[in-house]
C-alpha cells in the first residue's frame, strides 16, 4: 500500500492558510461573531442584513426566494436585497435554533478570501507547479484592489473567486466532466449575485464555443449541454426570485457607472505613491486599479512580451473565443460614454440597446474577468521569462509593494470592521407608542412608498424587530408597475382619509397637509412621535391604546393665513404644505401642477375671503396653445378659465356666497383644480420631460 503524501497535502493547505491569514489582516475576526451587526448598521450592508432578517422570519414560499414582507406590494425576493441567497437558503431551515440577532456575512467574507486564494493558486498552477510561485501569485490575487474595495458595503460582490473559478475552467485542459463543474459554478453564481452570474455565463459561452469549433464536442453534444445547463440555471434563477419584478429588473445608469480607459492605472486613493487621475462621477463603479506591485511587475515583463520568447501569442491564438469574450466585456464596461481620464466622449447608441444594457447598469464591473486575465498574464510573463529563482524574487517584491502600497485604503476597512461588537442597532424610536403599535398593526407603511425612502433603515429594523411587514425598504430593483399601483393606493388613502386598518403609516412631511385635511380625527391618530409623523388608523377607537402626545390637527401642520396675504410657491419659501395633491417639487420661479387634478388647502386665521387671485404660468406652445382649467372652491364648482400665455397670467376668482359661507364654516379654503388638457413637454417637442403639466403656480392672494 502506497504511503500517503503528507507533504503534498500540507502544500495544498498553503492557499487556504494564506487566504485566511489575509482575511484576518484586512478584515479582522470580529465580523465572524454571528451576533455582531454593528458593522452592518448603515447603507447597503443594512439592507443586506434586513433582507435576511425578514426572509428568515417568513414562511417558506414558492419560489423559495420570495421575501414579500420586505417590500409588500413592491413584489421582491431575497436576491434584490443582495442578502446572499446562497447563505440565506442554507441558514433559514435552522432559523428557530439561531439567536434573534444572527448574521452570516462575516463567514461569507472569510470564505471569499480563502477561495480567492485557492483559485489564484489553481490558476497560477497552470503556469508553474513551483509552490513558492503559486503562493506568491495567490497573494497577488488576494490583494487585487477591485475585490478588496467591495468591502465598502457590497459584500456579495466580494465573491470574485467565482470569476476566478470560471477562468480556471476556461483555461485548464479539456475534461468531459467540465459540464458538471460549469453547471455547479453557474448555479452558485446565480445564488450569490446577478453580475457574477453574467460574467461566469460569458466565460462559459466562450468555453463552449471554443470546444465546439475545435470539435472537442460534437454539435449534438454542444446543443444538449447548452440546453441542460441553461435550463438548470434558469430553474435556480426562478427559485431565487430573479423574475419577480418584471420590467423593474431594468434600471437606469448605463453609461454613468462605467469603466474609464485609465481605471487600471488610476489608484483612486489606493496608493501612497501614484497620484489619482481625474474621472467622471459614476466611474467609481469601474474601479479596477491593478496596484503598484502588479503594475511594476508588468513593466518588468514587457521585454519578455516584446521579445516573443514567452509563448504567450501561441496560447492566445488557441483561446481566441476567450479573447473575443474579454474584448466584448471590456467594450460593455466602457459603455457608449467613453472616458479617458477627465475627457468624456458620448457615442450614439439605439434606445432599445441602451435599455437592454441597463439590466447591468454598473457596467464597470464587467471588466473583472479581463482584470484577472491580465493579472495572470503578468504573472505568466514573470515566470516564463525568467529562471524560477528570479521569478520568485520578482513576485516577492511585487507582492510586498502591492500589500504595502494599497494599505492606505484597506487599512481603513479593518478599522471599521474591528469596532466594538454590537448586537442591536440603536433606533430613534424611544416612545412606548412604537411597541404598543406593533401589537395592533401588522405592517408599517411609508407614504408615499418608493425605493430607498427616507428613514427606510429605522422603519425596516423596527418592523423586523416586531415581526411586522413593511414597504419602507432599500432594494437593488423594484417592480415599476407594482410601485405605481402602490403609490396610487397610498394617494387614494390620503385623498379619502380611509386607511388600511392593519397598517401603521409613517408620512413624508410633504404629505402632512393632505393627510391632516382628510383625517377622520374622531377615529384616527395623526401625531409626531420621536420626530416621525404617523397615522394610526382606529387608534382612538381602541380601548387598550394609550393616549399619545404630539397629536396634530390641520392647523398644527399647515400655518393658518390671514386674509390679505400673498402666498408664494417657490423653492425658497416653505409653502409646500398647502399643496396637498397633484403638484411637482417647487422650483425657483414656482411650482408645476402634475397630472389632471391638483388640490390646495389653506387654513384661514382671520378675515373673510371674497376673491382669490392666482398668479401662474402655463404649459402652452404653438402646438398646444391653450390650457383649460376648471376650479372648485370648497365643493362649489366655479366657471372655468382658458390660459394661453406661458407666464404672467392672473386668474381672478370671485367667490359666490355659497363658497364664502363654506370657507367661513370650515375656516379652511379648499381649492381643487382640474386640467382638461394637461400634457407633457416631451409630447409637444419642447424637451424630454415626461410629466403631464398644465399650470405653473407662482402665488395665491386671498382678498
Amino acid at each position: 500500500m502506497a504511503k500517503p503524501n503528507y507533504n503534498s497535502r500540507l502544500v495544498a493547505l498553503l492557499p487556504v492558510v494564506l487566504g485566511a491569514f489575509s482575511f484576518f489582516v484586512i478584515v479582522g475576526p470580529r465580523v465572524l461573531r454571528p451576533t455582531n451587526i454593528g458593522w452592518l448598521g448603515a447603507g447597503d450592508p443594512a439592507a443586506h442584513y434586513l433582507g435576511w432578517q425578514f426572509f428568515r422570519q417568513s414562511d417558506w414560499s414558492f419560489p423559495i426566494g420570495l421575501n414579500p414582507n420586505y417590500g409588500l406590494e413592491l413584489s421582491n425576493a431575497i436576491i434584490f436585497s443582495d442578502s446572499n441567497p446562497l447563505f440565506a437558503f442554507l441558514f433559514k431551515p435552522f432559523s428557530a435554533f439561531l439567536p434573534d440577532t444572527f448574521q452570516y456575512f462575516g463567514i461569507w467574507l472569510l470564505i471569499c478570501f480563502v477561495l480567492q486564494s485557492w483559485f489564484g493558486w489553481k490558476l497560477v498552477g497552470l503556469i508553474s507547479q513551483n509552490s513558492a510561485i503559486r503562493v506568491l501569485g495567490s497573494g497577488l490575487f488576494i490583494f487585487a484592489p477591485p475585490m478588496i474595495w467591495r468591502l465598502h458595503g457590497h459584500y456579495s460582490l466580494v465573491g470574485h473567486f467565482v470569476v476566478l473559478a470560471g477562468l480556471y475552467l476556461s483555461l485548464r485542459p479539456f475534461d468531459r466532466r467540465n459540464i458538471f463543474a460549469w453547471a455547479g459554478l453557474l448555479a452558485l453564481a446565480a445564488l450569490v449575485h446577478s453580475y457574477l452570474l453574467a460574467m461566469v455565463a460569458a466565460l462559459w459561452a466562450a468555453d463552449m464555443s471554443q470546444l465546439a469549433l475545435r470539435r472537442d464536442l460534437s454539435l449534438s453534444q454542444t446543443v444538449r449541454e447548452v440546453t441542460v445547463i441553461t435550463a438548470a440555471v434558469g430553474l435556480v434563477c426562478w427559485q431565487v426570485g430573479y423574475f419577480t419584478v418584471g420590467g423593474g429588473a431594468i434600471a437606469h445608469g448605463y453609461g454613468f457607472y462605467k469603466l474609464n480607459l485609465l481605471s487600471p492605472v488610476d489608484p483612486s486613493g489606493w496608493s501612497y505613491v501614484l497620484k489619482d487621475i481625474p474621472e467622471a462621477k459614476g466611474e467609481y463603479e469601474g474601479f479596477n486599479f491593478f496596484g503598484l506591485g502588479v503594475i511594476a511587475l508588468g513593466v518588468v515583463g514587457l521585454p519578455v512580451f516584446m521579445g516573443g520568447r514567452s509563448g504567450l501569442w501561441e496560447i492566445v491564438l488557441k483561446r481566441w473565443a476567450l479573447v473575443v469574450t474579454m474584448v466584448a466585456l471590456c467594450v460593455f464596461a466602457l459603455s457608449h460614454h467613453v472616458g479617458l481620464g477627465a475627457l468624456q466622449v458620448e457615442l450614439p447608441l439605439p434606445g432599445s440597446i441602451e435599455q437592454f444594457a441597463n439590466i447591468f447598469r454598473a457596467s464597470g464591473r464587467m471588466f473583472w474577468p479581463l482584470f484577472y486575465v491580465l493579472l495572470l498574464t503578468v504573472i505568466f510573463l514573470a515566470v516564463r521569462g525568467n529562471s524560477p529563482r528570479l521569478a520568485i524574487a520578482l513576485l516577492t517584491g511585487a507582492l510586498i509593494v502591492q500589500v504595502a502600497d494599497t494599505r492606505i485604503a484597506w487599512g481603513g476597512f479593518r478599522k471599521k470592521f474591528m469596532e466594538k461588537p454590537v448586537s442591536q442597532w440603536v433606533l430613534p424610536l424611544a416612545s412606548s407608542f412604537w411597541a404598543e403599535a406593533a401589537k395592533k398593526y401588522r405592517t408599517v407603511r411609508w407614504i408615499v412608498p418608493g425605493n430607498h425612502t427616507p428613514h427606510w433603515m429605522e422603519l425596516s429594523a423596527y418592523a423586523a424587530n416586531h415581526r411586522m411587514a413593511t414597504d419602507a425598504v432599500y432594494l437593488a430593483r423594484v417592480g415599476y408597475r407594482e410601485l405605481e399601483v402602490a403609490q396610487a393606493k397610498a394617494r387614494e388613502w390620503l385623498a379619502s382619509g380611509k386607511y388600511d386598518p392593519g397598517s401603521l403609516f409613517v408620512l413624508d412631511p410633504a404629505y402632512l397637509g393632505a393627510a391632516a385635511s382628510q383625517l377622520d380625527a374622531a377615529r384616527d391618530l395623526l401625531a409626531r412621535v420621536d420626530g416621525f409623523y404617523v397615522i394610526a388608523p382606529g387608534w382612538k377607537d381602541c380601548a387598550d391604546c394609550s393616549p399619545v402626545g404630539g397629536e396634530l390637527s390641520l392647523h398644527d401642520v399647515v400655518t393658518p393665513i390671514d386674509v390679505g396675504t400673498r402666498i408664494v410657491f417657490t423653492h425658497s419659501v416653505s409653502r409646500s404644505a398647502y399643496l396637498v395633491e397633484g403638484w411637482s417639487s417647487p422650483e425657483w420661479w414656482g411650482t408645476w401642477s402634475e397630472g389632471q387634478t391638483a388640490k390646495i388647502i389653506i387654513p384661514i386665521r382671520s378675515g373673510h375671503v371674497s376673491r382669490i387671485v392666482v398668479e401662474a404660468g402655463a404649459l402652452v406652445s404653438p402646438e398646444h396653445p391653450v390650457q383649460n382649467v376648471g376650479i372648485n372652491v370648497n365643493g362649489v364648482l366655479l366657471q372655468g378659465h382658458e390660459i394661453s400665455k406661458p407666464s404672467g397670467n392672473l386668474i381672478q376668482i370671485e367667490l359666490p356666497d355659497q363658497a364664502r359661507a363654506r370657507i367661513e364654516a370650515d375656516a379652511v379654503l379648499r381649492l381643487h383644480f382640474e386640467f382638461h388638457n394637461a400634457i407633457s413637454p416631451a409630447a409637444i417637442g419642447m424637451n424630454t420631460d415626461q410629466r403631464r403639466l398644465a399650470l405653473g403656480l407662482v402665488a395665491i392672494s386671498l382678498q
